[in-house]
């Protein structure tokens, strides 16, 4: 299967735990930078027709209607009509929906909303910086209820300040939507954002018993099946653009910072925006990474992503070659048990999923 992602990198203002590639306050540069998308499109026209398409950021629903529209053309003039695509995704987030973009995303063919909400409560929200309160939120949903019945709502767990009890009501309130696909995320505090200068650090045990909740909630009261460590869906609703990545299927990626996996090659675009607009501007690739991995660096690849899904791996003779060892030690510390040929994560593996992880990646 053949993914197209769009990376959209403009925001309103930037949270205080994201380390993503976006940028607040530049929207004067949004039609120039939709210009270079489209130029950027055109080099990878030949790549097999896409089925899935991913628009994330940053914040895509900034884009005004005629500036999605612009997108949305543009990628199909590239890549064929997106409205005979499967999965499109777009994300938003509450501050930015309306009515008017809700109706012309139904047209340019999207058909699953991702919403950016992290919790209900207006302190949390505060503290981390969301440019929305909870109001808005449950404004924002019932808007985009009325045009999409696929819609993802995004949940940090261990936010500054949060106890137990608070995330708990914000997973109650969000499952109370009966939204078809809910991402569970424990905060990642990473070197350079604003909570980490503040000296925040995650609580990783109060993390865990958020996660271990949304499990609980979600599967055995709420009608969720959990297909990833992070996501939940109801049944047939989960995102195959993201199954393609945990697959290794092939990609493109468009945008600053935009990765693509083509023909085995990892690439990766430069994150400088003006590098970025310069060298497609010229009609020049603007990728700044390239990697291949071969042998047992690319079968340990493949585990750790399949891996990453509830079904697990079924383990190939090339696999047991490099990694049987691994495997037994992994079903002897229960991070990893069989069901049939298959190998999934236990619950404690789910949680102990980067100490997983570690063993297929390089240093062997």
């Amino acid at each position: 299967m053949q993914g197209l992602y769009i990376h959209i990198p403009f925001c309103v203002s930037k949270c205080a735990y994201c380390d993503f590639v976006s940028f607040a306050g530049k929207t004067d540069c949004i039609d120039a930078y939709l210009d270079c998308l489209l130029r950027e499109a055109e080099l990878y026209k030949n790549v097999p027709k896409i089925q899935t398409l991913y628009v994330g950021g940053g914040t895509p629903s900034l884009l005004s209607p005629a500036q999605a529209e612009k997108l949305f053309r543009g990628i199909s003039l590239a890549f064929g009509d997106t409205r005979m695509l499967k999965d499109v995704s777009f994300e938003c987030n509450p501050e930015s929906i309306t009515e008017e973009k809700m109706k012309y995303l139904k047209i340019f063919g999207v058909t699953r909303l991702s919403i950016g909400m992290q919790t209900t409560c207006d302190k949390h929200l505060k503290l981390i910086g969301r440019a929305h309160n909870r109001k808005q939120f449950f404004k924002a949903y019932e808007i985009a209820a009325k045009y999409f019945d696929n819609i993802n709502i995004d949940i940090i767990a261990a936010l500054p300040k949060q106890s137990l009890e608070d995330f708990k009501t914000s997973l109650r309130e969000t499952a109370a939507l009966n939204p078809k696909h809910i991402s569970v995320y424990g905060l990642q505090v990473e070197e350079g954002t604003p909570l980490f200068e503040r000296g925040f650090r995650a609580d990783e045990n109060l993390c865990r018993k958020m996660l271990e909740f949304t499990c609980e909630h979600l599967c055995a009261a709420c009608g969720y099946e959990q297909y990833e460590i992070s996501n939940y869906c109801k049944p047939g609703a989960e995102c195959q653009h993201n199954i393609n990545y945990w697959e290794e299927g092939p990609y493109v990626g468009l945008g600053v910072s935009a990765a693509s996996y083509i023909n085995g090659v990892r690439m990766q675009n430069t994150n400088d925006m003006d590098e970025y607009m310069r060298l497609v501007s010229a009609k020049q690739p603007a990728v700044n990474f390239k990697e291949e991995l071969t042998g047992k660096a690319k079968t340990g690849e493949e585990i750790l992503l399949a891996l990453r899904m509830m079904k697990g791996v079924e383990p190939t003779p090339k696999m047991k070659q490099f990694f049987e060892d691994d495997f037994l030690a992994l079903i002897d510390q229960g991070l990893l048990e069989s069901s049939g040929v298959a190998l999934h994560l236990t619950n404690e593996g789910k949680y102990m999923a980067n100490e997983v992880f570690r063993h297929f990646v390089e240093p062997f």
